[in-house]
Formats: structure tokens, sequence, C-alpha cells
């Protein structure tokens, strides 16, 4: 550019640090007051104090305050809120109680910001007391309360603001939906948005994201289709953030077809993208078509991030890609900067375990950089039990026993392996260990969609509200499948 103004600096610093690439957005700030050229402004500096407080550069932070103070810029609102909700953000709440107290003017969103860093900090009595002394409430104030209550797992708090607003709008909706989903009450969360169409207020996109992440969590499908039939219906169906919801729904329903199908009529596809159709082919062992995409994101310029990897070793692993994992796992450090984190680990010690390669994952476990987690030790557990290698199995066992000493599964496989092996005294008395524990393995899990209802079923489990219902009627399909049975060998017999 010939000439460059603060509106170009701020706008480069902007992109660096909504890219994630921190270094060189403080590198081009600090080239700015190099030269002296152009005269940063409260946008500038506003933009850098929204990194700080999401990417935790308290450092950094507290030094642009201070230049904030050099400047004497200190009466800008503007300004004041922005450090009062970075310092929030990095769980300094005392310094942003400080500068809201210090402001000479304020405006709602001082006090809106000084309510959110209060509830990011689980702090939600003094919440509450700043939210009851506010001169005045606008929307935003009202919905910060709702998804503060609910980020902090109470629902119940939550609702009763939502009641009280005097004007409902959809992002006050959207909060409701979208908080249920994030305690997982996904049922009540359907139930929210049928009653947000009932009273005519319109979705908006993230309206539509967090309801199709409670269909992708339940696998209901039927649901899915009918949220998808909406998006279409409001023209909102090339909204990214949707298309990007609506391919990893149709992906944890298992219909991954759909899901690459909405992929494809997506414009310009982001990171995310990829990501959510990369792992729901992953996620259906499709290992080539994993590999495909991946090549196929690269090539269109976009770098993968460690949850790109972890769908591309988890797809290696599937379909037993032992030489392609080596090679994508090697390649997070050396081509990418990423450094593997222990689910990558998992996924390796997985995939080499699965291909027989036990002495290899053990190794590999050897030279983590971090302590194993459960998945780890667990890939190596349920590898040696298919390639009976009782000697791995116990070594696996005893470190989940340190790490959940109430998990059942290790005393369940060694005492299988002991049984092969043999040994049936050994494993009696790993079973009866457990037994004397109280420990039980975690029951299975199924659900089916019956009326647009999730019903949930668990192994072993008399608690079901139609348990009876569900008894009595089992009982006569099996009377039914009996009398078949011996009527088909009836006839086999005579003829």
């Amino acid at each position: 550019m010939p000439i460059k103004n603060v509106v170009s600096w701020t706008t480069m610093i902007n992109g660096y640090m909504k890219m994630g690439r921190i270094e060189e957005g403080f590198n081009l700030l600090l080239q700015v007051k190099r030269e002296g050229m152009v005269e940063i402004n409260s946008v500038t500096l506003t933009v850098i104090f929204e990194a700080c407080g999401s990417h935790g550069r308290y450092i950094e932070g507290i030094q642009v305050h201070g230049l904030v103070l050099f400047m004497g810029l200190e009466r800008d609102v503007f300004l004041g809120n922005a450090i009062i909700t970075m310092y929030g953000r990095l769980g300094l709440i005392d310094a942003a109680t400080l500068m809201f107290h210090q402001m000479i003017e304020r405006d709602l969103v001082s006090w809106n910001s000084l309510i959110d860093g209060y509830f990011h900090n689980g702090m939600i009595e003094q919440a509450s007391i700043i939210f009851n002394q506010m001169p005045g409430k606008d929307t935003v104030s009202w919905t910060t309360m709702i998804s503060g209550f609910f980020n902090n797992s109470m629902p119940d708090k939550a609702m009763q603001i939502f009641e009280m607003m005097p004007r409902r709008d959809d992002i006050a909706w959207t909060a409701v939906i979208s908080g249920f989903v994030h305690n997982q009450e996904f049922e009540k969360a359907f139930c929210w948005f049928t009653k947000m169409l009932q009273n005519v207020i319109r979705p908006n996109a993230l309206t539509f994201t967090s309801i199709l992440s409670a269909s992708a969590s339940l696998a209901a499908l039927n649901q899915g289709l009918q949220i998808h039939a909406h998006v279409v219906k409001m023209n909102m169906e090339f909204d990214l953030s949707i298309q990007n919801s609506l391919v990893s729904m149709y992906s944890k329903c298992g219909t991954v077809t759909d899901a690459h199908r909405v992929f494809n009529k997506i414009d310009s596809p982001n990171v995310v993208s990829f990501n959510s159709i990369i792992t729901g082919f992953a996620q259906s062992g499709c290992g080539k078509e994993v590999l495909e995409l991946f090549n196929k994101m690269k090539d269109e310029g976009l770098e993968p991030n460690e949850i790109t990897f972890l769908s591309v070793l988890s797809a290696c692993t599937h379909v037993g890609f032992v030489e392609e994992g080596w090679a994508h796992f090697n390649t997070m450090e050396s081509s990418y900067g990423i450094e593997p984190g222990v689910d990558h680990y998992a996924c390796m010690v997985d995939l080499l375990g699965r291909a027989g390669l036990l002495d290899d994952a053990m190794v590999l476990i050897c030279s983590m950089p971090m302590e194993p987690h459960f998945g780890v030790w667990g890939a190596l557990l349920g590898a040696s039990r298919t390639h009976l290698r009782l000697d791995l199995a116990k070594l696996a066992a005893y470190k989940i026993f340190e790490l959940d000493p109430r998990d059942a599964t290790p005393y369940v496989v060694l005492s299988k392996l002991y049984s092969l092996a043999g040994r049936k005294k050994d494993g009696e008395v790993i079973r009866r260990s457990k037994i004397s524990k109280g420990l039980k393995k975690n029951p299975g899990c199924s659900w089916v969609t019956v009326k647009d209802k999730v019903r949930v079923f668990l192994a072993g489990d008399r608690t079901h509200v139609e348990f009876q219902d569900i008894k009595t009627t089992l009982w006569i399909i099996m009377k039914e499948i009996r009398s078949y049975s011996d009527y088909s060998s009836d006839l086999a017999n005579s003829t």
C-alpha cells in the first residue's frame, strides 16, 4: 500500500489476532509505535485487549493498559469497557472491578461487561448484585444473566430471569436454547425451540447451530431433518455456520452421505467445515475419503489444526493405515508447529495396538512428554486383550486402577485374559476382587426415537416408567419368534 493509515494498520493487526497469530499481531503494533507514522486509536487498542483476553495474554494486556494511561485515554468509555472485559476473561476480576469503579462515565456495556466477568469467574452472587444495581437494563443485560446462570449449571435461575424479561427477542430465546444444550438437556432445548417458533420469534444462525448440536448429540435424525427444513424455509441454508452444523449433525446421525452433500454445497469451506466432514467420515471408518479430504483441505490453502489431525489419525486407526498414521503424526509438529496432545498419542497407541504392534505402542507411551491419560491405557488394554498380551494388559489395567479405581473394565478384561491363558484361579481372584469392591461395568446404552421423543435404555435397568409394558411386549415378540421357529422346523421336517 502506498499510504498506510491507522485504519489499514488496525485491520492488519485485527486480522492476525482473529487468525490466532498473536505474536505477529503484537509485532505489527510495535512496528506502528516505532515508526511513529500514524497514531493508534481506541479501536486499535480495543482489538489488542480483545486478543489478550481471548488468548490469556495478561502480561501484554497489562502493558497495553499502561499505554492507554500514557496516551491519556483513560476517560474513553469504549476502551474502559474493553479493559473490563479483558480482565474478566483473564481471571483478574479484582482489576476488572477496580477499572469499573474508576470510570468517570459508564454506559450499559460497562455494567454488562462486569456482570459477564463475574459469571466467567464463578462469582454468581456478585453478578446478581451488580445486575440489581443497574440504573437501566437492555436485552444484553438480561441475556448475559441468562447465559451466565446456564454456564454455571444453574438452569432454573436462568429460566427465572428469562420469565422476568419485559421483552424477549431472538437473542434471549437463543440463550435459553443454547443454555440447555450446554447443560446437555437436549430434550428441553427442542421443547424451547418449538415454543420459540410458536411465539413467532424468528430463529437466527446461532439458534440453528445450537439446536442442530442437540440433534447431533442425540443422533436424532428426524429432528435434524425438520430443523434443516426450517433452515431452507427461512432462506438460511447458505449461512456458513449453519452449513457446518448440518454437516456435523448428519455425520453424527450416521448419514455421512447427506453430510457430504451439504459440504459440497458450501462455496468457501473453512477449517471447521473440513473438520466436520473429515470427522464424519472418520467415525464411519472411511479412511480413504478422510485422506482425500485432508489433501483437498491443504490444496485449498487451509492449515489443519489439532482437531483435523485427531480425525485423520482416528480414520487411519479404523482402516489400519499404520504408515500413513505415523506420517501424519510426525508432520504435526515438523510441518505445522502443532505439538501432539495426549489424545493424538492415544490414537497412535490404538492404531499400533490394533495392528498388533504392541511393543511399538509401549515405546511410544514411554516417550510421551506428558502423563498418559485413561484413553492411552485403555487403548493399550483393548489391544492387549485382542492379541492376548497378558503382560501389557496387567500394566495397562494397573495404570487404569490408579487413574480411576471405580472402573470395572480392567478387572473384567484381566479376568478373561487369565482364563484364556489357563490361569483360571488368578482370573477368579480378579473377579472376586471386583465384586468385593462393589464395582460394576458401565451398562450398555441405546436409544430410539418414538413420536419425536428420544427414549433411552440401559442394560439391566428396571426403572423405566413403562418397564412392565416393555417387558410384556418383549415376551409376546419372543413367543411369536419361537412359534415361527417351531413352524419352520415342522415344515422343514415334513418336506
